[in-house]
Parts: structure tokens; C-alpha cells; sequence
């Protein structure tokens, strides 16, 4: 596959998913990249601002993409997750029955209200692509993606993501609500009907696959690589950082900047690149000291401080 016709496809599911989603043309932009990436996706917002509506015009428009949502509630277990094996009287022997992590896309809703027993199931699948259950190894497939969602609002009923699982999402990207005119918008275009319910896919299953494969193929320079590790090891030294990036963000940050090069059209990654993408790949990660809120200092504000002294790579 060329990159013009990779990045002619990925334009191809943007303009379909923003049939169903208006005024969101960054957030998508950073979906499709997370997707290309081999990452995960965590979208943190406010309720009714279309989190789960993204998730499912985003696997609407990919043909062939099995999709699954599972709602995340205090008394999920994590064979709700996985699945369970079942006694089989007629053949006196235990048969398994897949879970719904067995997908393409698997939408966790609200994951932060499953407890952290739950929450676990899904760390070595997010972390490593398959999962083992009762000592069996299972593969979940080459297109293996998480889309979690949580409301950063809500407190009764939920638990905090463990920071060994927020270190597992590639990305963390919220909505936000709509200008005036694109809600009106909204409410004109959703007056009879959902869009959803005529959104036709734009391209195969095995199309998002190659362009997985050819992401990885985009240049990225010493240079880059060297900016991409400044700016991550810049947050071990940050002020008010308790617990900072890993290597996991510098991977997940060259990945993605790889597969935003390809929805720019480009066979190289630039320091914009990075710049765009190191606050919604690197600020989830990081744990500040309890003290930090009160001298006005907040994740976002720790990565655009880091990127505002750091030195752009000519």
C-alpha cells in the first residue's frame, strides 16, 4: 500500500465518523492516530458529550471490524470480561465460552466503575495482545483495540484506574462540548433520526491492517527519536512529579507520531508531530504530589512546560 492511498482511506473514515460526530475534527484526528499506533484509547469527558458514540462510528466505518461494548459496574467479574469455561453434560467435559475481550474493538463504558479486580483482566491483554486464562494462552488478534471511557465527574460507585493501567493507554483524549452553532447543528441533524443507524463503512477490516504494517515503515530520525526521550525524561526530573513517564511513553509517543504522519500524508515524522501528540499521549501517565493543585500545576501544564524548554531538533 502507498501512503497516499493509506491516508486517502484514513480520510475516507474521518469524513464518515464526522457525519456522527460534529466539531470534533482533532479528537478524531488523535483516534485514528492511537488506532494506527497499535495503542489503546482512554476518552475522559463529561457525560453526553458522545464517547461512546465515537467508538461505535469509528467501528462502523471499518468493515469487517467485530465490535463489542461492555458496560463496566461494581459487581463485574473479570470472567465477565474474559470469559468462563461451562460443564458440558452431554460430552462430560468443560467447554470454554469467549468473553467479549475476544474482539476487534472492545468499548470498556465506564470502566472506572468495574473495582480493580475487574480492571485487571485487562492488563496483559492491553499490554501484550492476548490473554491467559485457567493457564491457557489466547491470542486476541492482530487489530486487538481498547476504547475505555470515564467521567471524570463522578466519584460515588468508582475506582481509580490503577496507574499500572493508565500506563497501558497510549492515549487519553476528551471531547468537550460543542460550540453553539454545532450543537444546533447537532439537533437539526439528529431530529428524525440517528446518523449512526446510515453510516456505511469506507473501508475493509484488512485496509486499517496494511496501514497498521506500513505506520510502522514511516522515517523517524535519531534526531526525533532524541526529542521524543527529552521530552519524556524531562518528567523525571519535573517539579511536583511523583511518578513519571516510563519507556512505555516514549514507544507509544514515536508510534503515534508515526501514524499521524500518515493521516498528513507524510513518509517522516517532524517535531510538530510530536509536539501535537505529547500531551494526550504523556500527561495521563504522570502522578503528581497531593500538594501540586495547590500551587495551580496539573498534568497538561507539567508536558507543556516540558515541551516549552525543550529544544526542537532542527
Amino acid at each position: 500500500m502507498m501512503i497516499s492511498e493509506a491516508t486517502s482511506i484514513l480520510h475516507n473514515i474521518e469524513a464518515a465518523i464526522a457525519t456522527v460526530i460534529r466539531g470534533q475534527e482533532k479528537a478524531v484526528r488523535q483516534v485514528l492516530a492511537c488506532l494506527i499506533s497499535g495503542g489503546h484509547l482512554l476518552l475522559e469527558d463529561y457525560p453526553g458529550t458522545g464517547k461512546t458514540t465515537l467508538a461505535k462510528a469509528l467501528a462502523a466505518a471499518v468493515g469487517g471490524m467485530d465490535f463489542r461494548r461492555l458496560q463496566f459496574t461494581p459487581d463485574l467479574l473479570p470472567s465477565d470480561v474474559l470469559g468462563v469455561s461451562i460443564f458440558d453434560p452431554s460430552k462430560s467435559e468443560f467447554r470454554f465460552h469467549q468473553g467479549p475481550i475476544f474482539t476487534d474493538l472492545l468499548l470498556a463504558d465506564e470502566i472506572n466503575r468495574a473495582s480493580p479486580r475487574t480492571q485487571s483482566a485487562l492488563l496483559e491483554a492491553m499490554a501484550e495482545g492476548q490473554t491467559t486464562i485457567e493457564g491457557r494462552h489466547y491470542d486476541l488478534g492482530e487489530l486487538f483495540f481498547v476504547v475505555a471511557t470515564q467521567n471524570p465527574v463522578e466519584f460515588r460507585g468508582t475506582y481509580p484506574l490503577p496507574e499500572a493501567q493508565m500506563d497501558r493507554f497510549a492515549m487519553l483524549c476528551d471531547l468537550g462540548y460543542l460550540p453553539i452553532e454545532e450543537e444546533v447543528a447537532l439537533l437539526a441533524q439528529q431530529q428524525s433520526s440517528h446518523p449512526l443507524n446510515g453510516l456505511t463503512s469506507v473501508c475493509s477490516r484488512e485496509d486499517l491492517l496494511a496501514i497498521r504494517r506500513l505506520a510502522r515503515s514511516v522515517t523517524i530520525t535519531e534526531e526525533v527519536r532524541h526529542y521524543i526521550v527529552s521530552l519524556v525524561q524531562a518528567t523525571r526530573t519535573a517539579e511536583k512529579v511523583k511518578l513519571p513517564a516510563s519507556p512505555r511513553a516514549s514507544l507509544a509517543l514515536m508510534h503515534t507520531a508515526q501514524a499521524m504522519a500518515l493521516l498528513n500524508e507524510r513518509d517522516f515524522v517532524t517535531p510538530e508531530m510530536i509536539q501535537e501528540l505529547a500531551v494526550p499521549v504523556i500527561a495521563h501517565r504522570l502522578v503528581l504530589e497531593p500538594d501540586a493543585k495547590f500551587s495551580g500545576i496539573t498534568n497538561t501544564s507539567v508536558v507543556e512546560q516540558i515541551l516549552t524548554n525543550t529544544a526542537i531538533p532542527a
